[in-house]
């Protein structure tokens, strides 16, 4: 992939936090995932949006029928690759902090 150098601002704090942890070499690369991640977000809010406009509201039922599921399908993996990794936060939680 291309690259192009631009001038972000960033809070200093924040930026020099950031490039603690990273390395200076580091520094980019951490922004673009950032960056990458926050417009996926963006992508599967929007999908969310015209789903509950065609279908409706997303009901705290089936919120709970597919944190069951991904717990399952999480539990199985685990299994299959002799992992067990931290459960991550529910669906509903993601979503309120969205």
């Amino acid at each position: 992939m291309a690259t192009k150098k631009y001038t972000v601002t960033l809070p200093e704090e924040l930026a020099e936090a950031i490039r603690a942890e990273v390395g200076p070499g580091g520094f980019s690369r951490y922004v673009t995932q950032a960056i990458e991640r926050q417009r996926e977000r963006e992508r599967l809010h929007e999908a969310v949006r015209w789903w509950e406009s065609e279908y409706g509201e997303i009901t705290e039922a089936e919120l709970a029928e597919v944190e069951a599921e991904h717990r399952d399908l999480e539990r199985q993996h685990a299994e299959r690759t002799g992992t067990h990794q931290a459960a991550e936060q529910p669906y509903e939680q993601k979503r309120d902090a969205a």
